[in-house]
């Protein structure tokens, strides 16, 4: 049974250790293939999601947002059931709403907030492999809150991006920059209005460099000025890497 069109505005988590990032690809199995696949066959039709970002390898989201138009009558709560049970344990259906056609998942987001997990210790975790960074070392808080200070605002960040061959403009705004630290877990939350290619694991990899004493806190601003990829430090590993809000 069929009715007008809809647009469902899903929301989903997922753990990307498995996965070859988010969007599809030919050769390698991605979190848009499987999600696509599934919600194929609750819907019975052939269905293309349109996802808020682009996640790399490896890299999780405890909040996805995507969107799908169907023509199926399907109540919002047996699509959730349904696709659930259609989807592998490491990936997760979270709401599904009808929206207005016009939504798009990722032209309307307007902010988006990432975490980084850090394991700090020299023993490993085993609770926590493949979802957080181990990090060998102490992490010296102060600096590395006094460098990520210079951050927050509106900044053009060439210097903290892999590729920006593919945007028009460089300039982002940070609403906040947190350092979470609780025994041997430290955590770096931010929240901003979008990033560019890579930009939180290379400004989770600076600091890095700052707690380490490679970069000076103070010379942040320097680096922001460079307009230097080479002028930043680390690129952090993938996964230690949450998307973990988006906000509409």
């Amino acid at each position: 049974m069929t009715s007008e069109m809809r647009n469902l505005k899903v929301f989903a988590s997922y753990r990307g250790t498995n996965y070859h990032g988010y969007q599809r690809q030919a050769n390698a199995v991605t979190v848009q293939e499987v999600l696509e696949k599934a919600v194929s066959k609750v819907l019975n039709q052939p269905a293309g999601i349109i996802g808020c970002s682009r996640t790399d390898t490896g890299v999780h989201a405890k909040q996805f947002c995507f969107n799908v138009k169907t023509e199926s009558s399907i109540r919002t709560v047996g699509f959730c059931r349904g696709v659930n049970g259609e989807l592998p344990d490491d990936i997760s259906i979270l709401s599904c709403e009808d929206v207005p056609l016009d939504f798009h998942a990722r032209y309307d987001c307007k902010g988006k907030e990432y975490l980084y997990r850090i394991h700090c210790s020299e023993s490993k975790d085993p609770f926590s492999t493949d979802l957080a960074y181990h990090y060998r070392r102490k992490f010296n808080i102060e600096p590395v809150k006094k460098a990520a200070s210079y951050l927050t605002g509106t900044h053009d960040f060439a210097s903290f991006c892999a590729d920006c061959s593919g945007v028009s403009t460089t300039v982002r705004t940070i609403y906040s920059l947190e350092i979470e630290n609780n025994g041997d877990s430290v955590i770096i939350l931010v929240k901003g209005d979008g990033f560019l290619y890579n930009m939180i694991r290379i400004i989770a990899g600076t600091l890095i460099d700052v707690s380490e004493g490679r970069i000076n806190p103070d010379d942040m601003p320097s680096i922001l000025d460079a307009k230097n990829r080479l002028r930043a430090g680390r690129t952090a590993v993938a996964h230690g890497l949450y998307l973990n809000r988006v906000f509409y």
